[in-house]
């Protein structure tokens, strides 16, 4: 017995060098791991290729198809006249890749494609861990009513992906205003019970599309966890980017709005409804950044200039209150009317803006254009139905017809309103309280015992702003903000630079 125990041994141990030092089959095998593949696509290319360099595929679609996670699918330049949807998920750091080829101009074109319903030339639809990255995606239009025309539309619970450095124009739904005229260049969708998680949408560029009472950037419904930077939108009919709750994008109320995001470093201008014909009816009512029902949102260090409205921090809807967002560091110039504002519109929902803080803003010569009241809504404003926010820090410079401020009506209540810097080089700007239009205080005094507001805030005192808003040492400015939590100041001004130096922090967005 022992002999054969023996023997086995002997035996169990030469099995298991063997197979040690097997390449191929058979039992024992260790697994071959495989390697991560790039197939290349071409538009001289041929789709029974075998996708190398030398012998590229024709088609995106087809070459994707074969991608598996951890796999890029690598685009020449040339045009490309598809319709591309991901077919398949990447895995946990096995991203499936769309690119285009290093220093070349791929671009996926929708000249002469037809456009029934909701279209887009890109589609992440159920599928996550996938990159997009490097593309024109232009040249989409319809005059087709009630149409919706896209350039990427990500939905169905999609997750952990990057649409980046794209180059997105001509999006184009060319109906009448009163012909669903629509579109995005970008759609972040979360229309399902799972939530959209990990969303990255960075270093695009778009301009020149016709989105309609729709946006460019959207960011609406179940996504929870997004960052949406150093976009560039420009030339536009409607709102640059949105982050939105309450309408239509999911059927249960608990998941829809956007939640849990930051808006970061984009730059935005010459944003202008007028451009269109919704415009005939609503004037200068497109915003740079709008966060409408969203939840927990952060919209900093952003540039925004030569736009109808700067940046909204706003409710449409009434079961939806804007909520818990930060609006800071942000520099806000030229708009046609208000700079940074808050709150439910005029006698039209009750959801309004609650908790929210509005600090360290710049904000120089706003409202070029009056409201829709004949009224200036001012570089700051207030509408209907705040609660419990806190604007703060903020350097408004007035224009030549301007208001530094402008709460609409008495609802609301707990704001605190203070520490602000208020100049106006070229008028008598002033402050209006609890009325639509006017007329407005102009001596500071008299407007601190009317709103019991701005005790620590100055007036009069020239900021002494460069072209590049950095604050000079000798600026009134310097070292005269409030010090807020780095949780709602943030650790960075708009240049990036430290918030607070030695315990002490500026009035505006650059320290």
């Amino acid at each position: 017995m022992k002999r054969m125990i023996v023997n086995g041994i002997m035996m169990l141990t030469l099995l298991a060098a063997a197979a040690c030092g097997k390449s191929g089959g058979g039992g024992g095998e260790v697994p071959k791991v495989e390697e991560a593949r790039t197939i290349y696509v071409s538009a001289t290319g041929n789709d029974n290729a075998p996708g190398t360099r030398e012998a590229p595929m024709g088609r995106i679609n087809d070459a994707l198809k074969k991608a598996l996670p951890g796999d890029t699918v690598m685009v020449r330049t040339g045009k490309y006249y598809e319709k591309v949807r991901f077919p398949r998920s990447g895995s946990e750091g096995k991203y499936i890749t769309l690119k285009a080829y290093p220093g070349e101009h791929p671009v996926i074109d929708g000249e002469g494609q037809t456009v029934a319903g909701k279209e887009q030339l890109v589609l992440i639809r159920a599928v996550s861990y996938v990159v997009l990255e490097g593309f024109d995606i232009c040249r989409l239009r319809s005059s087709t009513p009630w149409a919706n025309v896209n350039g990427i539309v990500a939905d169905e619970g999609s997750g952990n992906f990057i649409i980046r450095r794209n180059h997105i124009y001509n999006i184009e739904h060319n109906v009448d205003k009163d012909l669903g005229r629509s579109g995005h260049a970008i759609e972040v969708l979360g229309n399902t019970a799972i939530a959209m998680k990990n969303v990255l949408v960075e270093d695009n560029e778009i301009h020149d599309c016709n989105t309609g009472y729709s946006e460019n950037l959207t960011i609406n419904g179940y996504v929870d966890g997004f960052i949406v930077r150093r976009n560039k939108i420009y030339n536009a009919e409607n709102i640059g980017i949105d982050a939105a709750g309450g309408y239509a994008a999911n059927t249960v109320p608990a998941y829809n709005y956007a939640r849990n995001g930051v808006i970061s470093e984009n730059i935005l201008y010459n944003i202008d409804m007028t451009t269109g014909p919704i415009g005939v009816v609503h004037g200068h009512g497109a915003i740079g950044i709008y966060v409408d029902g969203a939840r927990n949102i952060t919209v900093e260090r952003n540039r925004i200039y030569d736009c109808d409205r700067g940046i909204g921090v706003v409710s449409e809807t009434d079961a939806y209150p804007t909520s818990d967002c930060i609006v800071r560091n942000n520099i806000v110039t030229g708009s046609q009317r208000v700079g940074i504002y808050m709150g439910g519109y005029l006698n039209y929902t009750g959801g309004g803006s609650r908790r929210c803080y509005v600090i360290n803003n710049t904000l120089v010569a706003n409202n070029r254009s009056r409201g829709a009241y004949g009224e200036i809504e001012g570089e700051l404003r207030m509408t209907e139905h705040c609660f419990d926010n806190v604007i703060r820090n903020n350097l408004v410079v007035a224009g030549p017809d301007d208001l530094f401020f402008h709460k609409y009506t008495s609802t609301g209540s707990g704001n605190v309103i203070d520490n602000n810097l208020y100049f106006a080089p070229a008028s008598a700007a002033g402050w209006i309280w609890n009325t639509i239009n006017g007329p407005a205080i102009t001596d500071f005094s008299a407007w601190k015992t009317a709103s019991g507001v701005d005790a620590a805030s100055l007036h009069g005192q020239d900021p002494l702003l460069p072209a590049d808003f950095r604050i000079p040492a000798n600026s009134p400015a310097k070292n005269a903000g409030f010090v807020l939590p780095a949780d709602k100041a943030g650790e960075l001004d708009f240049y990036g630079q430290p918030r607070t130096v030695n315990g002490k922090v500026n009035i505006g967005a650059v320290q």
